[in-house]
Parts: structure tokens; sequence; C-alpha cells
């Protein structure tokens, strides 16, 4: 009897899960650091998340940092504001304010945030450490736990510039949905290493568009970043890209509209 239910339970639980993934939009449009351009919302601010999931993006981009006391924070440059992130603490940095009034956002608060809906993914980029191979590691590896610890998996994909991070998310979870950004390894080679993709520069694309059909026969999630003229987001989907990301959401939205 107690076999039973549990298996109940496992299915119960697979079928909230696809339920969850079902709901989630697929239009290819990520929001690079949300979509703040058009409206002047500061870059990975909640504001911004909070514009990319009402205009149904696909995805909304975000970067972790961490720092000295091991707090992880949504920021995409290594300072903030004249702070470096790594170097100061958390309390350090709530000394400050981003333009909009709201504080740096943690990680904890940026994904319960996005959690607050399902049909925008929150796309997790963690940075490289500036100070060792071993922090990027660290951060690869407690990034996946805060989002575990909080139940996010059907919310997050990852994608980073750290190939030795990446590897040590993926450790952490193998099914941790992680795509590589640097542009210097195939699609072969991301596969042996149980990547989920390759989320390329569109110049790394265009020196090697085979690299789409590759990636698409293996199984792997193509994107491209960071996209914000027609020509080369057209160029993407006539090559089957999955996905764009873009600071011109909006751009982009409207020329998909335009195809159908």
């Amino acid at each position: 009897m107690q076999r039973l239910l549990l298996i109940m339970f496992f299915l119960f639980s697979l079928s909230l899960s696809t339920l969850a993934q079902s709901s989630f939009i697929q239009n290819k449009v990520i929001a690079h650091r949300g979509a703040w351009k058009k409206n002047s919302f500061p870059q990975n601010s909640l504001a911004s998340l909070r514009e990319a999931i009402r205009l149904g993006c696909e995805g909304s981009e975000f970067d972790v940092w961490m720092t000295a006391d091991e707090v992880l924070v949504v920021n995409h440059d290594a300072e903030f504001e004249g702070m470096d992130i790594e170097h100061v603490t958390y309390e350090e940095l709530l000394t400050k304010k981003l333009p909009n009034g709201e504080k740096i956002p943690t990680l904890k608060e940026y994904l319960q945030e996005g959690m607050k809906q399902q049909k925008t993914k929150l796309i997790l980029e963690f940075k490289p450490s500036e100070i060792s191979v071993e922090r990027s590691e660290k951060i690869g590896e407690l990034v996946v736990k805060m989002v575990h610890e909080l139940q996010a998996q059907d919310w997050v994909e990852y994608i980073t510039f750290s190939y030795e991070g990446g590897l040590k998310a993926i450790a952490t979870d193998p099914q941790a949905k992680i795509s590589y950004l640097t542009g210097n390894k195939s699609p072969a080679e991301l596969k042996e290493a149980g990547f989920y993709g390759f989320d390329y520069n569109y110049r790394v694309l265009k020196m090697k568009p085979e690299w789409i059909q590759e990636a698409r026969e293996l199984g792997l999630i193509t994107n491209s970043w960071t996209v914000n003229d027609p020509e080369t987001m057209t160029w993407l989907l006539d090559q089957g890209i999955n996905q764009i990301t873009t600071d011109e959401p909006e751009l982009l939205l409207e020329i998909l509209e335009s195809r159908k």
C-alpha cells in the first residue's frame, strides 16, 4: 500500500510539472536583462522583469554575481554604483539604490518575483568570477541549489560564460538546463559535456551557421545574443534558431507576428 501511494504521489508530481511546463510561452523572445529599454527601467530590476512578463516574452534574462559574504545578487556589471560586488558585502550594496528606487535584488527575491507567474521563463546567467575559477564553480553550484530550495526548476534555464562553472552546475543537478555562452565549443562538445545547448553571439553563428542544424540534430537548444537589428533577427529565424536574446523584445515580437 505504501509503495502504491508513493507511485501515485510521483505520478501526481510529474503531472503538475508537465502542466507547469506547458503553460510557458514559446515565441523565441528572450528579453535581455529584462524588458528595460523602451520604458527606461533599470536593467536587471524587478521592474524590467515584470515588463518582460507583461509583454509575453518567452524568457527574461538576468545576471547573477556573488558578494564577498556569498550572497547571490542580480546585476549585470561586476560593479554596482561604484562597488565591486565580489569584494563587498551584501549590506554594503544596500547603501545604494537602482535609479528607480529599487534595491539590488537578491537571486532569491528575483526568483520569487518571477515565480508569481507561469508564462515567462527565467533565464539565469551566472557570471564567471573575476577572482578565481574555484569561485566560478561555487557560484554555479549555489545558483542551482537556490533554484532547488525555492522549487523553481520549472521556471529556470541557465546560461554562463564559465565552462567550469557550467560543469559544476551540471554536476550539482544533471537535469539543470544549462547553455554555454562563450562560443568556443562545438555542439558535439557541449552534448558530450552534458550542456542543454548554446547561447552564442550572432557573429559566431554567422561564421558557423551549420552549428544551428548540428545542435538541432543533437537535441540541443539554440539561442543567440544580443540581437537588436531586424536583419539579423530575420536571418536567425530563417536558420531555425530556438531563441533570440534582445534589448528590443517589442521589435522581435512585431517581426514574429508579421511572419505568421
